[in-house]
């Protein structure tokens, strides 16, 4: 009996791009010999995307749909599609076209030589702006210093995992999901692939710096308590530090006729002022994710689906 491979593929506002990747996939497999099943999740968009998927449906008995209720973000959204996919292994990418299905042989074979993961580094483009492949470059430095998971340069979320991975990863009821990170830290035997990003097809990038930047939030403090740790390492550094200032003190008593340094005075406090609320603001970041997480809300709701 062929084995089952599942497909999932986020989607918001991709109405352009999913008749053209749901083609090339179908291509792909037309070479292999494995079943296929290809799960697209419209995650709360405004075009017309959810109606593509439900035509090619119409028509296509391997292709389903998830209509989630809102916008959840990239990473429910995938989630949603992890929860629900049927194959012995299962795939993740984008819709933009930038991840190419023409790679699902090479992971595929390295699943069938007993790999649990087969995930995928993009290297860098070279087109790209500089401020884009600095942005990046950025990310992946700034979530390995303040986490204890190391996530590789370029990885994303266009992996394969075998359907016993993804047993375990639908058990997990976090609130604030980094997939990459997660996966990461489950362990399993791991292999990368090195590939060269494709151009998106159409539409414009879903990712803003704004975007970019909660994300390496969210992965910090989903993966580790090492912001908390830095902070008292910070305040502990910072108090020996003051001791310093305790001769100067003693000079200025018994030999200055006035008090002077008013201006060193009011640096000091505004310094640990702030120094304060930065500590506080990472404290209530971790208390705000325990209250989200405290109420155990659903990571998403499901609108609509084929799925059966």
């Amino acid at each position: 009996m062929k084995k089952l491979i599942s497909i999932v593929i986020p989607a918001h506002n991709e109405e352009e791009n999913i008749v053209v990747i749901v083609s090339r996939i179908e291509q792909v497999f037309d070479a292999l010999s494995y079943n296929y099943e290809i799960i697209v999740v419209d995650d709360g968009g405004s075009d017309g995307t959810l109606n593509v998927v439900q035509q090619i449906a119409a028509n296509d008995p391997r292709v389903f749909y998830i209509e989630l209720s809102r916008n959840f973000g990239h990473q429910s959204a995938l989630k949603a599609g992890l929860d629900r996919a049927h194959g012995d292994c299962v795939i993740s990418l984008d819709a933009d076209l930038q991840h190419p299905p023409e790679l699902f042989v090479e992971m595929i074979q390295k699943w069938e030589e007993g790999y649990d993961v087969v995930y995928t580094r993009r290297e860098e483009d070279p087109t790209l702006p500089a401020s884009k492949r600095k942005t990046s470059r950025y990310f992946y430095q700034l979530l390995n210093a303040l986490s204890e998971t190391e996530i590789e340069q370029g990885t994303a979320d266009f992996r394969l995992m075998d359907a016993k991975v993804v047993q375990i990863f639908r058990g997990f009821t976090e609130n604030d999901l980094f997939i990459r990170g997660m996966v990461k830290w489950l362990g399993f035997k791991q292999f990368a692939i090195d590939y060269m990003p494709s151009k998106r097809f159409a539409g414009a990038s879903k990712y803003n710096l704004r975007k970019m930047r909660k994300l390496a939030v969210q992965g910090v403090t989903s993966l580790s308590v090492k912001p908390l740790h830095m902070a008292v390492y910070l305040g502990f550094f910072i108090s020996c530090l003051s001791l310093l200032y305790i001769p100067y003190v003693i000079y200025a008593y018994f030999f200055t006729k006035h008090v002077n340094g008013w201006a060193s005075i009011i640096v000091t406090v505004a310094f640990f002022g702030g120094l304060q609320l930065v500590i506080l603001g990472i404290i209530g970041i971790y208390i705000g994710k325990m209250f989200m997480q405290g109420k155990n809300r659903p990571t998403y709701i499901i609108r609509s689906t084929n799925i059966k």
